[in-house]
């Protein structure tokens, strides 16, 4: 592994060796609590191998042990949770917590699951250990860039940056929103490292790709929309890096790392940083004049995704019943419990660590301008100013005060 390490060798096998995928009902129990924190664990460092270019030992765990599958599984069990059972759990009238961090836990976890799957799919032998699990993370890839697709023509996601009127509970699904954009960007880039593979893909999932759900036309859509592209005060930004970005004039011309290759957009600037696409231009121009053969009519058996129908068979009709499991035995947590945890993540998100894997320099968390000072007490937000940090305390400081206290339990 790279000079930082977050996990040695034999503690990243045990972790790996210990993935399990979840019902429903469990998660947010403890021992799902531990699972997500190994994942987080397994992800960060998976990125810091990726970093370092030497090796990817993490990769090579998943695929040597068949962990791949149960990622897999484990994603869209979230995805479900987030669509059926969290929207009921808001809406329970003795639902009213004081903190909502073991909430975001679990609305984090499809975050945490599809960046560690877009950190390894780039090899092609962990989209063939996926089995056929990757017709299912096909499907997932496609609703996640439907929603895309539709959410494009309503403005861009929500800023980061909320109200200081907002609830606990109004600012956690304002950050669920915009996790969902940031997971349906981070979808794409799975589904073109499935692409990749297409010489050992099966035919159920060129079909799944090319005819059920007609992925080319979607991703021209997408195109179209530019939804990672947006202008503000008559300035471009892009969405990379997990945040609005503003390009410089002399960079707008250039490929972002989302812009595809498609015949309505091979122009002549494309084709100069690319020539190598002239060649795709002549035959989707070709394309377009041929006659379309007539569709054969001959008995196809093919295989289907089973996760997400199999999870809403075992548990339709009991949403309400875990929405309310849930609030009593997972998301009631003691004071005593939430410092407890919040030491646990003190543990797992290693300011070094996170230092190292970051982007770029950490932005306030006031008003996003980049920052150099750091809160003095629990060294988790970053501010510009002194000014924006007294602003922000009123938001801040229960999370401060929380995670201060977990420290001097250590």
């Amino acid at each position: 592994m790279g000079d930082l390490e977050l996990l040695l060798p034999g503690e990243a096998e045990v972790l790996v060796r210990s993935l399990r995928s979840f019902p429903v009902r469990e998660m947010g129990s403890e021992r799902w609590n531990q699972q997500h924190e190994n994942l987080e664990k397994l992800n960060i460092q998976a990125i810091l191998d990726a970093t370092a270019s030497q090796g990817e030992p993490i990769q090579e765990l998943l695929v040597t042990h068949g962990k791949i599958p149960t990622l897999v599984e484990e994603l869209i069990a979230v995805e479900m949770w987030k669509q059926k059972v969290f929207p009921v759990l808001c809406k329970l009238e003795d639902f009213k917590p004081q903190n909502t961090f073991p909430i975001y836990m679990v609305v984090h976890h499809e975050a945490s699951i599809i960046n560690l799957l877009e950190t390894v799919f780039f090899h092609k032998e962990v989209c063939e250990s996926a089995e056929d699990t990757v017709l299912d993370l096909v499907d997932y890839c496609h609703r996640k860039l439907t929603l895309l697709v539709a959410r494009s023509g309503h403005g861009s996601p929500p800023e980061e940056e909320g109200s200081q009127d907002n609830t606990p509970m109004q600012e956690l699904q304002k950050q669920a929103e915009l996790m969902e954009f940031e997971i349906a960007l981070k979808a794409l880039s799975v589904l073109r490292y499935i692409t990749d593979c297409m010489d050992s893909l099966s035919l159920s999932t060129l079909n799944r790709i090319l005819s059920t759900h007609n992925l080319p036309c979607l991703l021209v859509e997408l195109l179209q929309h530019s939804p990672w592209s947006r202008r503000e005060a008559g300035k471009l930004q892009r969405f990379e890096g997990g945040c609005w970005q503003t390009v410089a004039p002399s960079e707008q011309q250039k490929l972002s790392k989302l812009d595809g290759q498609l015949q309505a957009f091979l122009t002549d600037t494309l084709l100069d940083q690319l020539p190598n696409l002239a060649d795709l231009q002549h035959f989707l121009t070709h394309l377009a004049l041929a006659e379309p053969e007539a569709p054969k009519k001959d008995l196809v058996l093919e295989q289907i995704p089973e996760i997400w129908e199999q999870l809403e068979r075992e548990n339709r009709g009991k949403w309400q019943a875990i929405a309310k499991h849930q609030l009593r035995h997972m998301f009631s947590a003691s004071e005593q419990d939430l410092r407890l945890q919040a030491r646990r993540w003190a543990e797992t998100y290693r300011l070094d660590v996170l230092e190292a894997v970051a982007p770029e320099r950490p932005r306030c968390a006031y008003c996003s301008a980049e920052a150099s000072k750091r809160c003095s007490r629990c060294q988790n937000e970053w501010y510009c100013c002194r000014e924006c940090q007294v602003k922000h305390w009123e938001k801040h400081g229960k999370a401060c005060v929380l995670a201060a206290q977990g420290d001097r339990v250590k």
